[in-house]
């Protein structure tokens, strides 16, 4: 068997491996990408995000009267984060460094390769408690025109054209199973040829081996992704202690295929895996009523008008609304061991206030139609939102809130909500709005987000009453928890080498991406911003790929 060999290998043909692969050409690098999926799973999970991107001080956001600043930001990454332990120096590196390309050349650089964006500037994890507890300060969620498909193309495009110019090559089917080192330093991979597969992006493919292979390099970059389709690892990283026990029941948000293997091949190998208890889990899953993968679920984008309840019926805590606190909601349904928990709204808000993350579920802004996308101004539930109306198992829709109760107990199989108790809930919930002010802290929210423009034009409903016949009829929706991001993973430093136990970096190793907790392994810390996954994995591609670069001589 000859061996492949190349300047730099890069495992895994996700958006990080892209972007390294890209950077490492543009510096007369030849680079071998492998990634053991076929290749229409090229782009990794970044095809089928929203295509979300954070960015500091934006033209879009002076356009909408938001006024942002680094120091600003920085702040609030870090009172998100919460970084606390002694391994959170590289990830603490990593967040300034992150921040500080978020508010500067980030913009420009991904103008320049064609980004576009959509002129809302979206308002993620709001925080809703004090200001130096977590969240935004300021609408920072840029939506790629696009989506994730949009995202990926600004690096599919020159790869592709420098494999026409022999700089780059890419061989699919190709599963890393090991490091090769020689004198300590690493010097090449092995692994598996799978057998060829043509199924759809997403859909399982086959395991099944048919030859071995060897490729040298000088550096090796590692950008494989995380873990949220394995939930045997999931589980066994859960951390119990913060959160309580794993849910006994989750929906996937990645493919099957998504499995953490390659980070444990690392490790095997003498890289230094940190903070694998931190996960970025969603609180707002769906069954997929056509699902591409196994236990696929979709998460809701909530606005914050929504009714939360748990499954006996009672409100979650303040602050604990729709779109606030991603890791604070989570905690609180773990540790009471809710199974799930309940949506209650109008048509009236979920025609203004659901997204469905996800390229597939938005296919006005994934391809591009202005015309299509100008209609979520206008009256009326989005067709994707409406097609889980009909097909989703997690819906019920009735015209009174006692039918509706009933169709929710009929829907989980138990007799938990009392319909006289979900009634006060709601007409309590209700009588805040006989003033344009009251003591209900959720409905204080949502008055106060829609001072901010594009939550009023196309974010928030305006505050009615949830047994208003005429906002009806009435929706309810159960939510499940759907499993995401890794956000922590192998430890790199500021170039994005890999690092060792001994804290030294294992010479010729880097990473890149969700794999290396999107930079160091974890520059989030316990908590995301969001719209900073894909910025993670292009900024740490970046890096990784112009330092493996400038490595070689």
């Amino acid at each position: 068997m000859a061996a492949l060999e190349t300047d730099i290998i890069v495992v895994g043909a996700g958006l990080a491996g892209l972007v390294a692969a890209m950077q490492a050409a543009q510096h007369g690098k030849k680079v071998l990408i492998l990634d053991q999926e076929p290749e229409s799973n090229l782009g990794g999970q970044a095809f089928w995000s929203f295509g979300g991107l954070f960015f500091v001080d934006s033209p879009e956001q002076r356009r909408m009267k938001v006024r942002d600043s680094l120091g600003l930001a920085l702040r609030d990454w870090m009172t998100t984060a919460g970084f606390d332990r002694e391994e959170d120096h590289w990830p603490r590196r990593w967040a300034e460094a992150y921040v500080q390309f978020a508010a500067t050349e980030k913009y420009s650089w991904l103008q320049k390769l064609g980004l576009r964006i959509f002129p809302i500037v979206g308002w993620a994890e709001r925080g809703g408690a004090l200001a130096d507890g977590p969240g935004n300060s300021v609408p920072r969620f840029h939506v790629t025109w696009g989506t994730g498909p949009g995202v990926v193309e600004l690096f599919e495009r020159p790869v592709r054209q420098f494999m026409q110019e022999g700089r780059i090559q890419m061989k699919f089917r190709h599963r890393v199973t090991g490091l090769q080192k020689a004198d300590g330093a690493v010097t090449g991979v092995a692994g598996e040829v799978l057998e060829d597969s043509n199924v759809s992006r997403g859909e399982p493919s086959s395991r099944t081996v048919v030859g071995q292979f060897e490729a040298k390099a000088q550096a090796v970059i590692v950008t494989s992704g995380g873990l949220g389709g394995n939930h045997e690892l999931v589980r066994r990283n859960w951390p119990t202690e913060r959160l309580g026990p794993a849910p006994g029941f989750m929906v996937s948000g990645v493919p099957q295929h998504v499995d953490g293997l390659m980070q444990q091949v690392v490790q095997q190998s003498g890289g230094r895996i940190i903070n694998p208890d931190r996960m970025w889990h969603y609180t707002e899953g769906l069954r997929n009523h056509s699902p591409i993968w196994p236990n696929h679920g979709i998460r809701v984008l909530p606005g914050p008008s929504s009714l939360w309840l748990d499954p006996h019926g009672n409100r979650l805590p303040v602050s604990l609304f729709p779109g606030f606190d991603t890791l604070g909601t989570l905690s609180h349904i773990t540790r009471s061991g809710f199974p799930y928990t309940w949506f209650v709204l109008t048509r009236k808000i979920i025609a203004r206030e659901f997204a469905l993350s996800g390229s597939e579920q938005n296919p006005d802004l994934t391809g591009r139609s202005i015309r299509q996308t100008l209609g979520r101004l206008l009256p009326g539930v989005i067709p994707p939102v409406q097609a889980f109306m009909d097909m989703g198992e997690d819906f019920v829709v009735r015209d009174t809130l006692g039918e509706l109760v009933a169709g929710m107990n009929g829907l989980v199989g138990n007799d938990w909500l009392d319909p006289a108790k979900i009634q006060q809930v709601v007409q309590d919930r209700d009588m805040q709005l006989t003033n344009a002010f009251g003591k209900d802290a959720q409905v204080t929210y949502i008055r106060q987000t829609r001072a901010y423009l594009g939550d009023r034009l196309s974010r928030v409903a305006k505050p009615h009453r949830i047994l208003d016949p005429s906002a009806g009829p009435l929706i309810a929706v159960r939510m499940n928890i759907l499993t995401r991001k890794t956000l922590g993973g192998l430890e790199t430093n500021l170039q994005g080498q890999v690092m060792q136990q001994n804290g030294e970096p294992l010479p010729g190793l880097y990473a890149a991406g969700e794999v290396a907790g999107f930079g160091g392994g974890g520059m989030h810390g316990y908590r995301a911003l969001e719209g900073t996954f894909l910025g993670g994995c292009i900024f740490s591609g970046k890096v990784a790929g112009e330092a493996a670069a400038r490595s070689i001589l």
